[in-house]
């Protein structure tokens, strides 16, 4: 009987020591934790990229979202006001001006005159249709301008134009709708060649508005 090659004796060795071995348990539940931390760890990774995904998309949403500011090419004008007041309450109109209603019209002083009186009741203002009417005069550095004026509704502004801009006033009325109320406004100095009164006729045309921009009153200068 011819002798078997050494690799065939080496497996039949190994093979019968192997039958007087015992395999260790398979540790599924160690396998079981150590692939529940892994399926962790990828689902914290992924939740962070979401997150990261759609902080980036809100970030991008608002910045499309919001509104470009509009460009103004020249400032806005001061925002006028309306304002009722107790008879004799006194109101600053403008630097060192005070302006103040009673039931009779219209009151107030400027640096260089004092307790002016403008009536409602004089016959200056038919009150029977609506109408306005200006008083011009210079307050130190600037020109105040007011008026009284008669309309029905609910004046909230006044728009007055001169040769050189467009000025918006406030308002100035009595408690319980008496149908009448003053306005006044301020303008730079005017420049050019005064009137008989010595004043200048810048102003061109002088009208109380309401809150849709109705006209309640209006006066127009040559």
């Amino acid at each position: 009987m011819s002798p078997q090659p050494d690799s065939v004796q080496l497996r039949r060795i190994f093979t019968e020591a192997a039958r007087h071995i015992t395999p260790s348990p398979v540790p599924l539940a160690a396998i079981e934790k150590a692939g529940r931390r892994r399926r962790r760890r990828r689902t914290t990774v992924l939740s962070s990229v979401c997150g990261l995904l759609l902080v980036t998309c809100a970030a991008t949403a608002v910045r499309f979202a919001s509104p470009v500011p509009e460009t103004i090419g020249q400032p806005a004008s001061p925002a006028a006001s309306a304002r009722v007041v107790a008879p004799g309450e006194r109101v600053q109109a403008a630097p060192k001006v005070s302006l103040w209603l009673t039931k009779d019209g219209k009151h107030w002083s400027t640096p260089t005159q004092a307790d002016q009186f403008r009536s409602v009741t004089d016959g200056n203002l038919d009150m029977s249709r609506p109408g306005v009417n200006l008083q011009t005069e210079p307050a130190d550095d600037t020109y105040f301008l007011s008026g009284v004026f008669h309309g029905k509704g609910d004046a909230t502004t006044v728009r007055i134009v001169t040769d050189k801009r467009t000025v918006h006033g406030n308002v100035v009325s009595l408690a319980g709708h008496p149908g009448w109320g003053a306005w006044y406004a301020t303008s730079p100095l005017p420049t050019g060649t005064k009137n008989n009164d010595g004043k200048h006729n810048f102003v061109k045309s002088v009208t109380v508005l309401d809150a849709a921009g109705h006209t309640i009153a209006t006066l127009t200068l040559p």
